[in-house]
């Protein structure tokens, strides 16, 4: 049975992983940045990174797949490392947005790879290579192949903020025998809640080896922020900024960029200091943005086109759509009400924390799937707003805008959460390191 099962898993992974490969390079390609590491996913690598994890072995491996994960996962290594100076890592990752922002602050120490392809034998020539002392797997990244050939290595194996969605949850019962063993190679498994730890206990995980430590989401939030002078500057002079007011739009996705255009030109008419920011959750569809932004017949200014200083400023607009990466939270800061976005027009919603942080008033739309723990702590402070269809989202963004003090006090109680329930980062490096400790 045990061979029928692990045969069956690794026809079924090739077999997809090759119909949707096609699909997967044309979008890594749309987005750059990529290709050039292509080889990485088969566990071949440059020169350079061969002989420095072959200089230095028994590295801690951990894998997040996008930008959110790889900031809970660089958390996660700073706390271990504090209390384990000279602890080294491999970081891997999926995507090439979250590549890219891992380079920008990579420890000198530590290398950066693409996650390699689930085969047993590129996971093998892989773990060969890096040799890894243990294996921090972020959120839902349940590989068997992996997390099989790890267990026989004799390596630990830890599931960091784990989360189970209720798709995923129906996902996975279908083939419980499979996710049971997967569980199993587990030593730890830390879950972002009491919910997330009773259906990986329901899936077949071992009861004493899972802890509900609270989101690790909202220990990457960090403070407050206060746009530099020459950021703030150069959006007053573009007319966002006091005394006109500001709507962002974060992360989002298709469908909801036009929806907040509807919304904009609506409220707009009664409230001509109104403006919008854009910033969809991929700077690649900006023409696709563009396109439906001349559809609505609003005129717009693009940020890339005008952030830099001494670049002449065009004429002012009423909507900037902002094409760049990393500065989302710079725009949260200036913001009067945000609305977070995959939460409207697609499923499972972006992270609302980085917007709470800075105190702002946040309006989510019905689909927020993938922050459910987090959801419930804001929905019981009273801390944002979850409409249920897209009719309802003028209505609330205007009441935000209309009632200054009711937005400021939102605001506050949602940065009264974050605080509140930071600290889940370095639960689980504690929990971690006891695992090697006697009776850990």
């Amino acid at each position: 049975m045990e061979r029928i099962i692990w045969l069956a898993y690794n026809i079924l992974f090739a077999i997809g992983y090759f119909l949707i490969l096609p699909r997967f390079l044309l979008r890594m390609w749309r987005r750059g940045g990529y290709l050039s590491c292509f080889l990485q996913r088969f566990g071949v690598y440059m020169e350079d990174i061969a002989r420095k994890l072959a200089a230095r072995p028994g590295r801690i491996m951990v894998h997040a797949v996008s930008v959110g994960e790889i900031q809970v996962a660089f958390r996660f290594m700073a706390e271990l490392r504090a209390r384990a100076p000279g602890t080294a890592f491999v970081l891997t990752t999926t995507t090439s947005t979250a590549h890219a922002l891992a380079l920008k602050t990579m420890h000198t120490d530590d290398v950066l790879l693409y996650f390699p392809v689930d085969f047993p034998f590129i996971v093998r020539r892989v773990l060969r290579q890096i040799n890894p002392a243990g294996l921090v797997l972020v959120e839902s990244e349940f590989w068997p192949n992996l997390t099989r050939q790890m267990a026989a290595r004799g390596g630990k194996i830890m599931l960091l903020n784990g989360r189970v969605s209720d798709r995923s949850f129906r996902r996975y019962s279908k083939v419980r025998p499979l996710v049971r063993r997967v569980l199993g190679f587990f030593d730890l498994l830390c879950a972002q809640s009491e919910q997330d730890a009773q259906r990986l206990i329901a899936l077949g995980a071992d009861p004493s080896k899972v802890k509900a430590t609270g989101s690790a989401k909202y220990d990457i939030a960090g403070g407050s922020c206060r746009p530099d002078g020459q950021f703030s500057g150069r959006l007053a002079e573009l007319g966002f900024g006091p005394p006109n007011r500001v709507i962002v739009g974060g992360s989002t996705w298709p469908g909801e960029e036009a929806a907040l255009l509807d919304v904009f030109k609506r409220l707009s008419a009664g409230m001509p200091e109104l403006r919008l920011a854009l910033v969809p959750r991929h700077a690649e569809r900006r023409k696709e943005v563009m396109e439906e932004i001349r559809r609505s017949g609003l005129a717009f200014n693009l940020w890339s086109k005008c952030r830099g200083e001494g670049t002449p400023l065009p004429g002012k607009a009423n909507i900037l759509l902002v094409d760049t990466t990393g500065e989302l939270k710079n725009f949260y800061a200036l913001a009067d009400a945000v609305f977070i976005g995959k939460s409207l027009a697609s499923r499972g919603g972006q992270n609302p924390i980085e917007a709470a942080v800075q105190a702002k008033p946040i309006v989510v739309g019905p689909h927020m799937e993938n922050f459910q723990a987090v959801m419930a702590d804001f929905l019981a402070a009273g801390a944002i707003i979850q409409v249920k269809k897209r009719g309802e989202l003028e209505r609330e963004i205007s009441r935000l805008l209309a009632d200054k003090a009711k937005a400021e006090a939102m605001g506050a109680r949602a940065r009264a959460v974050v605080l509140e329930k930071a600290g889940a980062a370095a639960k689980s490096a504690d929990y971690f390191l006891g695992l090697s400790r006697p009776n850990g």
